[in-house]
């Protein structure tokens, strides 16, 4: 019988397996090798002998491991450690980051009597290292004059780079590109030189300004069109402006995130709209939140809405780190922003060369391997999946059986959303939040669906869940959408979804999330407490 690798069952509950290992060893060493590792006080002596047994081992009660099945069969499994998660079960609020250590070479050097201009001195991976780490601007201010030289007022605040003729275009001079990178990079670098370096329209580049959001006073969202970009179909980018700096998650407002999202929904409705053959009276002013929903029933009212089936991309990287060995851990920035782009149902197809054409591939859309398990599961089961999936978020019950504790996954929810932790995180600190059927059970499934009050909920659960991780310690988090196409699609139960992956210090990701085997120290109901102690 055909069989679907989801945790998911038509009774609405969650499935895992769980490992007791047990099993015989035979030994086939050949060689003992003893050695005094050391000395306990007083001079007792610790050696290696257990290391070198002299028969065959029979392991009998190894650790328990639960094996859980994502929901989504193409995102794996995890594997949940029982004797670490029964720990952090009695004491959930262990789950968190501690803050970062104040560093300050400057005031070392000052302490120990050693003139600061040695910091010029320090050799490449320890001047990137200090750029990343340090929390003294007048560390950061020394670095940033390493890594190219700036014009300054009379203040010494930064004011502008120096720029030379590169093929006739201004190129600015910069020594040190990592440096510079890390540099501009720190929260804690004035936001004067945040400003001349990496934020004012510009300074990274010609892209063009094509839309903006001024909101309260206080916030200022840019949209730049990335031309050349890794992503072929028209590439836009929200950042805040260089008179709203945001470098932090507290920072960021509410009135923040409606900007950034505001410029996704505006960007994505127009372009569709157009290719609809809607005619646009084009202004030069942002929609209203009334402009942009008469927009959207104009497009899904429209007659060849239903044939309509290319779908969005949203995504966010926030936060910024980089090693002295030169690796790149997350962003290329630590500004906030999102990018997102419409991706078309077909692209063209070739065999060989450039040349000739031979016929057309399906688009790649992540969201299509969502569509794909709703059809393929309810062929097997005659049951509708996402049903299926919330009554099992929302009855959710325990793997280690302890009723006493909490076993809710749910971190927050209104009348159009729930945020919640997957039972199989793929990060350790995964959140996901999802739109919720309306009172005729119609779920909307990407943006165009999602009317003025789903998308003010998808707004501020999206924000939700990055204070959330931010309150617990996550400094690099990555975020995307996964949407269902409209047209051919429209009739698939299948809700809206956002997913939310914090990186933490000590899982970088290595062969076994290559092979889509995660692996966790927590139980995800202890996560979800943790998380609503944030609230």
């Amino acid at each position: 019988m055909k069989r679907i690798q989801t945790s998911v069952t038509p009774e609405g509950t969650f499935t895992y397996g769980i490992h007791k290992p047990a099993y015989p060893v035979h030994n086939l060493r050949q060689q003992t090798n003893r050695h005094i590792l050391g000395h306990t006080s007083p001079a007792k002596p610790v050696d290696n002998r257990d290391n070198f047994p002299a028969g065959n081992i029979d392991v009998e009660d190894g650790n328990w491991i639960f094996e859980i099945p994502n929901p989504f069969p193409f995102r794996g499994r995890t594997f949940i450690g029982k004797n670490w998660a029964d720990s952090m079960a009695e004491n959930p609020e262990k789950i968190r980051l501690s803050e970062p250590e104040q560093v300050s070479l400057t005031e070392t050097l000052k302490d120990i009597r050693v003139d600061s201009d040695l910091i010029q001195q320090l050799p490449r991976p320890l001047l990137l290292a200090l750029a990343t780490c340090s929390t003294d601007p007048e560390d950061l201010k020394k670095l940033a004059a390493i890594s190219c030289p700036m014009e300054k007022n009379q203040s010494g605040n930064a004011t502008g780079l120096i720029y030379k003729a590169v093929n006739n275009r201004p190129v600015p001079v910069i020594h040190n590109h990592p440096l510079f990178e890390a540099v501009a990079n720190n929260p804690y670098l004035p936001d004067s030189y945040k400003r001349v370096m990496v934020i004012r329209p510009g300074a990274q580049g010609g892209s063009e300004i094509v839309g903006d959001w001024v909101g309260d006073g206080s916030t200022h969202v840019y949209e730049y069109l990335r031309k050349n970009s890794y992503i072929p179909w028209g590439h836009y980018a929200a950042n805040m402006a260089d008179d709203a700096v945001r470098y932090s998650i507290n920072d960021l407002s509410a009135c923040d995130i409606q900007g950034l999202r505001h410029l996704y929904y505006q960007r994505s409705f127009v372009r569709i709209a157009e290719e609809l053959g809607i005619t646009l009276e084009v202004k030069r002013e942002k929609y209203s939140e009334q402009a942009l929903e008469n927009l959207r029933l104009n497009i899904t009212h429209h007659p060849d809405y239903k044939r309509y089936s290319s779908t969005t991309l949203w995504g966010w990287n926030f936060g910024f780190d980089f090693s002295p060995s030169l690796y790149r851990l997350h962003a290329s920035h630590q500004q906030i922003h999102q990018q997102y782009a419409i991706i078309p149902d077909e692209v063209t197809a070739y065999h060989n060369g450039i040349e000739k054409t031979s016929g057309t591939l399906a688009g790649y859309s992540c969201g299509d391997l969502i569509s794909d398990l709703v059809e393929e599961y309810s062929e097997l089961h005659d049951s509708d999946f996402f049903s299926d999936f919330l009554k099992a978020i929302t009855c959710n019950k325990r793997m280690d059986g302890r009723d006493s504790l909490d076993s809710s996954l749910v971190v927050w929810s209104d009348s159009n959303v729930m945020l919640f932790v997957p039972k199989a995180q793929t990060s350790q600190w995964e959140l996901q939040l999802m739109s919720l059927p309306d009172k005729n059970c119609n779920l909307a499934g990407n943006i165009l669906e999602a009317d003025t009050g789903m998308r003010q909920s998808l707004d501020t659960g999206i924000l939700t869940a990055q204070k959330v991780l931010a309150g617990l310690g996550a400094r690099m988090v990555t975020s995307f959408e996964y949407s269902r196409r409209p047209g051919k699609n429209a009739g698939l139960h299948q809700p809206l979804l956002y997913v939310f992956l914090p990186r933490l210090p000590q899982s970088p990701g290595a062969f076994s999330e290559a092979q889509l085997r995660f692996i966790n120290g927590h139980y995800p109901e202890d996560f979800a407490r943790a998380c609503r102690s944030q609230l």
